[in-house]
C-alpha cells in the first residue's frame, strides 16, 4: 500500500512538474514574440523589414523615414495634429511611396523629398479654404517597393478605422510590376488612389485586362509623351530616329514608352526609324552597362539624326557615357528621352551634360511651363514652385526645377477635390464615393492643378495632358523649352 501511495505521489509530482513547464513554455513562447515584435517595432505602424531592416509603414509623421525628410515630415505631423484638435470635420489621404531609396531605384532622395514636399503644400492650400480637412499620412513601401503587401496592409486596415478615416492613397510610386499590384490590392479593397508620376500605358489594368476601380492619374501616360516627344522632333525637322530600349522584364516604364515612340515617330510618312530597336537588360547585373558601350558604337553605323532613349534616367547617365566615347565623335547625335530623367539629381544631370550631347526629354511638370499661359495654372500656385516661392521658403534652397513636387501637389489636390465632392453625398465620404467623383472632374468641374488643368477619361487617364518639353543643362537645372499637347 505505502508502495502505491508513493507511486501515486510521483505521478503527481510529475504531472504537476509537466504542467508547469508548459506555462513557462507558453509564456517564454509568449516572451519571445513580444520580444521579437518589440524589436521588429520603428513606431506605430512602422515596422522593419528585409535583410536591410527598413522601417517600412505608415506614419501621420510622427517617425521620419529618412534624415533627409525631417523637416517637411515635421510640418507634416504638427498640421496632422491642428486638424485632430480642431474636431471631427477630417478624413485621411495617404502619400505613398519608396522613401527609403537606394541607388539602384529610380527614384533619388531629392526626387521624393520634392514629392514629399509638394504633397505637405496641397495639405496645406486645401485646408485652408476647404471640408472635411485633409490629415496627411505618409506611407513607405520600402526600397524598390519590395515591401509594399505590408504597407497596403496597414493603408487597407486604415480605411476602416474611425479615427484614421483613410479614403484615399496618392503618389503610389514609379511604374513597376510591384508598384501595380499594390494598385491592384488597393483598388480590390475599395480605397480610391491618384498616381501623381505613373505613365506606364498599361499600369492601371486589372489582372483580367479590365479598369482599376478609384484608379486616376495626374501624369500623362507614356503614349501620349511619345505623342509629345515626336511630334517636337518633327517640327525640328529631325526625319530619321532609333530607339534604344530597356527589356527588363519588371520596367513598365521602358516597355510601354519604346512601343508608343516607334508609332508616334513614323505617322506622316515623312519621318522613319533607321533600323530596328536597340535593346539592352538593366535587370542583368554586372552586363547592362556593357551591353550600351557596343549599342553605342551599333549607332555610329547607323546615324540616325536622333535617338529615342527608352529607360530609366539611371541608365540614361550611363549611355550618355557610353554614347560621348563612341567610334564616331565627328557624328552630332541628338537624344530624346522620358520623364524619369526628372528623377536624376543635380549630380548625375551634370554627369550626364559632361558627354556633350545634347539631351531633351518630356518632363511631367516644370515651374516655367506656364510663365506665359495665365490660364493654364493659378499665378499663386505658379509662383509657390518658383524661385523665393512657398516652397523654398519653407525648405530652404531645395530647386523644385524637376516637376515632381507640382506632380504630388496635383494628385494630392485631386484626392481633396474628390473628398469635397463627396462630403456633398447623403452617405458622406467614403473612399468608394471619392474615387466616383474623380470621374466627374471634368468641364466646370476640373482641377487647377500645378501641372495644368485636370480632367478624367473613364479610364483614369487624365485628358489630353500637356507635356513640358525640357533640355538638360551642364548646371544640372532642366531648361524648359516648350508646352505641347498630345491632341496638339
Amino acid at each position: 500500500m505505502a508502495g502505491r501511495r508513493i507511486s501515486l505521489l510521483t505521478v503527481k509530482r510529475s504531472v504537476t512538474a509537466a504542467v508547469v513547464l508548459a506555462v513557462l513554455a507558453g509564456a517564454t513562447l509568449v516572451f519571445l514574440d513580444w520580444w521579437v515584435e518589440r524589436q521588429a517595432r520603428c513606431a506605430d505602424g512602422v515596422v522593419k523589414r528585409g535583410a536591410d531592416e527598413e522601417c517600412v509603414g505608415v506614419t501621420d509623421g510622427s517617425y521620419v523615414f529618412a534624415d533627409h525628410l525631417a523637416p517637411v515630415t515635421k510640418r507634416i505631423r504638427e498640421a496632422n495634429e491642428a486638424v485632430v484638435e480642431e474636431g471631427d470635420d477630417y478624413v485621411s489621404v495617404a502619400y505613398m511611396t519608396s522613401f527609403t531609396v537606394q541607388e539602384d531605384d529610380s527614384n533619388s532622395e531629392e526626387s521624393v523629398r520634392h514629392e514629399l514636399q509638394g504633397a505637405y503644400l496641397a495639405q496645406q492650400r486645401y485646408n485652408e479654404r476647404s471640408t472635411p480637412k485633409i490629415r496627411l499620412l505618409i506611407a513607405n513601401t520600402g526600397s524598390d517597393s519590395e515591401h509594399w503587401r505590408h504597407t497596403v496592409g496597414e493603408l487597407v486596415a486604415r480605411k476602416g478605422d474611425d479615427g484614421e478615416r483613410l479614403v484615399a492613397v496618392a503618389g503610389l510610386g514609379p511604374s513597376t510590376d510591384r508598384n501595380r499590384e499594390a494598385l491592384r490590392e488597393l483598388s480590390a479593397h475599395g480605397l480610391a488612389m491618384v498616381a501623381s508620376t505613373m505613365t506606364a500605358t498599361d499600369v492601371n489594368e486589372d489582372e483580367d485586362g479590365g479598369k482599376l476601380r478609384g484608379y486616376v492619374r495626374v501624369a500623362p501616360t507614356n503614349v501620349d509623351e511619345a505623342k509629345v516627344a515626336a511630334e517636337y522632333l518633327h517640327q525640328e525637322g529631325f526625319g530619321t530616329a532609333m530607339v534604344v530600349q530597356d527589356v527588363a522584364e519588371r520596367n513598365l516604364y521602358a516597355r510601354t514608352l519604346g512601343d508608343a515612340f516607334t508609332d508616334a515617330f513614323r505617322e506622316g510618312g515623312r519621318h522613319r526609324l533607321v533600323a530596328e530597336r536597340k535593346t539592352f537588360d538593366s535587370s542583368v547585373p554586372g552586363n547592362w552597362k556593357s551591353e550600351l558601350h557596343f549599342l553605342s558604337n551599333q549607332l555610329c553605323f547607323h546615324r540616325p539624326e536622333v535617338v529615342y532613349f527608352a529607360g530609366r534616367g539611371q541608365h540614361l547617365t550611363h549611355f550618355l557615357e557610353a554614347l560621348s566615347d563612341r567610334v564616331c565623335p565627328e557624328w552630332d547625335f541628338t537624344v530624346m528621352t522620358g520623364d524619369d530623367t526628372t528623377n536624376l539629381t543635380a549630380q548625375q544631370v551634370r554627369k550626364a551634360t559632361a558627354s556633350g550631347i545634347r539631351v531633351y526629354y518630356t518632363g511631367l511638370a516644370h515651374p516655367e511651363m506656364w510663365k506665359d499661359e495665365p490660364e493654364g495654372a493659378p499665378e499663386g500656385l505658379q509662383a509657390a514652385f518658383r524661385e523665393d516661392g512657398q516652397l523654398e521658403q519653407w525648405f530652404g534652397d531645395d530647386s523644385h526645377a524637376d516637376g515632381q513636387a507640382m506632380m504630388s501637389h496635383d494628385a494630392v489636390l485631386t484626392a481633396a477635390r474628390g473628398v469635397q465632392m463627396a462630403d456633398i453625398g447623403e452617405t458622406g465620404v467614403t473612399s468608394e464615393a471619392v474615387g466616383r467623383m474623380f470621374h466627374l472632374m471634368q468641364d466646370s468641374e476640373r482641377v487647377r492643378g500645378a501641372s495644368g488643368s485636370l480632367s478624367f477619361e473613364s479610364d483614369g487617364n487624365a485628358h489630353d495632358k500637356t507635356v513640358p518639353i525640357l533640355r538638360l543643362d551642364p548646371n544640372g537645372i532642366p531648361v524648359f523649352v516648350r508646352v505641347l499637347s498630345p491632341e496638339g
